[in-house]
């Protein structure tokens, strides 16, 4: 299936780019939002200076109106009391939708980078990623990133104001009790540093095997069937519970840091708050220091408190939405390793053959040993080519390398005369169309589905290819191309979702179709119905028949045997029961029981 990635989305992946050496700035991404980001903390910072004069005004009701026994006095500061909680409650709210605007706008402009940016990278890029761990960037990391944004833009700059706001102001009411402010503030910032900054590196081991759990759980639930049959749950369950653990374990032990916080701030705190009760009560004792300001002095310490462990919940969450955000941008500043050229392709009626490997070797990143070794072979243009071989003779590794899915590592692949390499991305989609070797259908309609073939198609062409695939009869039974298709086709059987996914590649109208063994899940007079179908309707489409079965080649104009990644034999069905042994043994094999006879 054609790569469909939206122009102006792989524009915004490269132009969130800098130009030193493709680092990706994750502030750039609140571009936008730069006003919401001001506002938010700009209102916190309102609300705490009002939270700052209230034991200022309870002083005042304790000293001037209880001890003077003027009740209109306290009523009055009461009634100031309620306007400045009720002023301070909306600014809390403004900022605190602010704050949520920029965070979410923040978290979805960065997945939607990640996103675009993902579709730009090769099959080599993703393999070399692997799915679930780009699956970890763009749920779990980025709402941890989200979560860091929110809190950041509200306590980053309220906390820290409000815990050298209390001072200050302590300093207002009694220079002499305040100076225990000045020794307690130092002391509790470094207890919250000294706890959470080991935590960062800890953070990012966390989401790491969060990965490795996330990755056994996606493949135990592909794989499910084949576990099943094969009766390994107790193997699969004793894997998870391994990775599990291992996960549990490591987020235990950074609890166990991150749990020393609160004891260690409560300890100092009210420590402090026993040294400001016992030098304050001396100081009212020798009359220069009233009950109210004592009340105020232990009110500002109970704040610093409280900010204290905002400010470390604060640091936690930004702590681990560093270690997220250095997981996303790892991604973002991957660069594509496959560069394309820029040429289009030359008209359809040239005389250059449609598909030329001269050579060509394919070893994946990682292998031991080659998938493909010295192919050679031409195929003219409307020419049906038929590959054959058994399982992991790399028959879906040298169709893949047609549309350059994957760059050869040794040799050539040309089409139409000229190097793969020279032409650009669209231009390679256009020319190949494939129908994978897994059925991969999408949610929604079928109609959406086989448009991803061909947007433009109208329902007259849908049906036309359907028919061709053999699929129209089961379509108009089920209800037509509104028919619901669930994720992966998961309503459908797994003959079905081939068939529909060789209808989507024949909408594509492409001058070199691929057929990745799209018939192994149908019976034997289906798959030949489909072939006869396909020959009458694909004049001048260069044809690539991936399959296990020789019934499903013989009549192809060439057949490539491959066997251990080396091309054993090539040439016509006669000529290969003739010269080729493996071409032989296959047929021999398959048609022994009689099973495919006239097929």
């Amino acid at each position: 299936m054609a790569n469909q990635t939206n122009p102006s989305d792989r524009a915004a992946a490269r132009k969130n780019r800098t130009r030193r050496g493709g680092r990706v700035s994750m502030l750039s991404y609140m571009k936008g939002y730069r006003l919401p980001c001001l506002l938010a903390p700009t209102f916190k910072l309102l609300e705490a200076l009002l939270e700052l004069l209230v034991p200022l005004v309870v002083a005042r009701i304790i000293d001037v109106g209880i001890a003077e026994g003027d009740l209109s006095f306290v009523l009055k500061n009461c009634l100031i009391l309620l306007a400045l909680g009720a002023i301070g409650l909306g600014f809390s709210v403004t900022a605190q939708y602010f704050a949520a605007k920029a965070a979410v706008g923040y978290a979805g402009a960065v997945r939607h980078a990640l996103f675009a940016h993902i579709q730009t990278l090769s099959y080599p890029d993703l393999d070399a990623a692997g799915s679930s761990a780009l699956i970890t960037r763009m749920t779990s990391d980025s709402l941890t990133l989200q979560n860091g944004v929110n809190l950041g833009l509200r306590l980053l700059l309220r906390s820290p104001f409000v815990v050298f706001g209390a001072m200050i102001m302590a300093f207002t009411v009694d220079a002499g009790a305040a100076s225990i402010f000045v020794l307690v503030i130092p002391l509790l910032f470094a207890a919250v540093f000294a706890v959470m900054l080991p935590s960062l590196p800890l953070y990012r081991r966390v989401q790491g095997k969060l990965d490795r759990v996330l990755a056994a759980t996606r493949e135990d639930l592909s794989g499910v069937r084949v576990v099943r049959a094969f009766r390994r749950e107790k193997d699969e369950i004793r894997e998870f519970e391994r990775e599990n653990d291992a996960l549990a374990g490591m987020q235990k032990f950074v609890g166990r840091i991150a749990a020393l916080l609160n004891p260690v701030t409560y300890i100092l705190i009210n420590g402090a708050i026993l040294l400001l009760l016992y030098t304050g009560a001396l100081k009212i004792d020798a009359g220069s220091l009233t009950q109210g300001q004592l009340v105020a002095l232990y009110n500002y310490m109970s704040q610093i408190l409280v900010e204290l462990i905002k400010l470390a919940s604060l640091i936690i969450s930004v702590t681990r939405a560093a270690a997220s955000g250095s997981r996303i941008r790892a991604v973002l500043e991957t660069s594509p390793s496959m560069t394309y050229g820029e040429e289009e392709l030359p008209p359809g009626d040239g005389p250059a053959p449609a598909v030329v490997f001269s050579e060509v070797s394919l070893t994946y990143p990682g292998a031991g040993a080659p998938a493909l070794s010295g192919i050679s072979f031409t195929a003219a243009a409307g020419e049906t080519i038929g590959v054959l071989g058994g399982t992991g003779s790399g028959k879906s590794s040298l169709v893949r390398l047609i549309g350059r899915f994957y760059d050869v590592t040794g040799g050539q692949v040309s089409l139409f005369g000229k190097d793969v390499k020279r032409y650009t991305k669209n231009a390679l989609r256009r020319a190949v169309a494939i129908a994978p070797q897994k059925a991969t259908l999408f949610s929604g309609t079928l109609r959406e589905n086989l448009g991803r073939g061909d947007p433009c198609a109208d329902d007259g062409e849908m049906l036309a290819a359907l028919a061709v695939a053999q699929a129209k009869d089961f379509v108009l039974e089920k209800g037509g191309l509104d028919l619901p298709v669930g994720q992966g086709g998961r309503n459908l059987s797994g003959g079905q979702k081939q068939r529909l996914t060789v209808a989507r590649a024949l909408l594509r109208k492409a001058r070199i179709l691929i057929l990745d063994d799209s018939s192994s899940a149908l019976d034997y007079a289906t798959d030949a119905a489909m072939r006869e179908s396909l020959r009458k309707s694909l004049s001048g489409v260069t044809t690539f028949l991936v399959s296990q079965r020789a019934a499903s080649v013989m009549h192809a104009d060439r057949i490539i045997v491959l066997d251990e990644g080396r091309a054993v034999g090539i040439g016509r069905h006669e000529e290969l029961l003739r010269n080729c042994p493996v071409y032989r043994e296959i047929y021999e094999t398959q048609f022994s029981s009689g099973k495919e006879a006239g097929v």
